[in-house]
């Protein structure tokens, strides 16, 4: 007769915050839906560029495709990359939780004005780095944009600082 399965080591903690459990979610995501994920953040942390997308969407200037995102996500990944592979070392936490909470740290000590969604976003793309370098790569060779349109020009202008 085999034991009951233990769960006590996969159930959250109680004192962990709520953000913490999302982090573990966002963390088993794949590379693509990451980066949606960062693009739409990026968008969705800022209200001018809430407001803008808005009516260039009413407009039909502007279609928020998985693809158009993925590609927003590219673009902030490789500008903000940098910035938190320069950030202090921290040891391994040898938890996903606290990793998750080290990692949460880094990017908010190494990239300014960042919401919440971003802040979430680009510490799952971190600690998912290898995939998503990865995925970041291959769309500079030979990666073709969403068919319909020059979505990628409008969000890049939508995204530009």
């Amino acid at each position: 007769m085999s034991e009951p399965y233990d769960s006590r080591f996969t159930l959250p903690s109680i004192d962990d915050a709520p953000s913490t459990e999302a982090g573990v979610i966002l963390m088993g995501l794949d590379a693509e839906r990451l980066l949606a994920g960062v693009g739409l953040a990026r968008l969705a942390d800022e209200p001018a560029l809430v407001a803008l997308a808005v009516d260039q969407a009413r407009h039909d200037a502007l279609d928020l495709s998985t693809g158009a995102l993925v590609d927003a996500g590219i673009l902030r990944w490789r500008e903000v990359r940098p910035l938190i592979e320069a950030g202090s070392e921290m040891t391994s936490a040898g938890s996903l939780r606290r990793e998750w909470e080290h990692t949460i740290a880094r990017v908010t000590a190494t990239v300014t004005g960042l919401g919440p969604a971003s802040v979430a976003c680009l510490a799952a793309c971190w600690l998912r780095r290898d995939d998503i370098d990865d995925m970041a790569e291959s769309a500079g060779h030979g990666r073709t944009p969403e068919k319909g349109s020059g979505t990628h020009d409008v969000l890049s202008r939508v995204f530009a600082d």
